[in-house]
């Protein structure tokens, strides 16, 4: 028979809930754009009137290992958010602001 999960984290070591914890806060920092747009509760389609493109142009994007950062920008844009840029170096970050607004 199932148990609840509150059961079972109970049972959990503190270092055992702390490492979960963990593990799932990088994998809600780290997804890709489908698991994205799904969690904001957004249906490809409803993406696309947004965007006003084809929903098969957003299955594509989805799909696609590079594109434009424009392109990237719009989506995230279109969900609602805001892309930034930023290189990791072991002395700091640096924000790009290159790639200024299109208009």
């Amino acid at each position: 028979m199932a148990r609840p999960f509150k059961e079972l984290e109970a049972k959990m070591s503190p270092e055992s809930r702390a490492r979960a914890q963990a593990r799932a806060m990088q994998l809600l920092a780290e997804m890709p754009l489908n698991e994205l747009r799904q969690a904001k509760h957004l249906s490809q389609e409803r993406l696309a009137e947004i965007l006003d493109m084809k929903q098969a142009n957003v299955s594509r994007i989805e799909r696609r290992t590079d594109m434009y950062i424009s392109t990237l920008r719009s989506y995230i844009e279109a969900m609602g958010g805001q892309l930034e840029i930023i290189a990791r170096f072991p002395d700091g970050e640096v924000r790009i602001n290159q790639f200024g607004e299109i208009h």
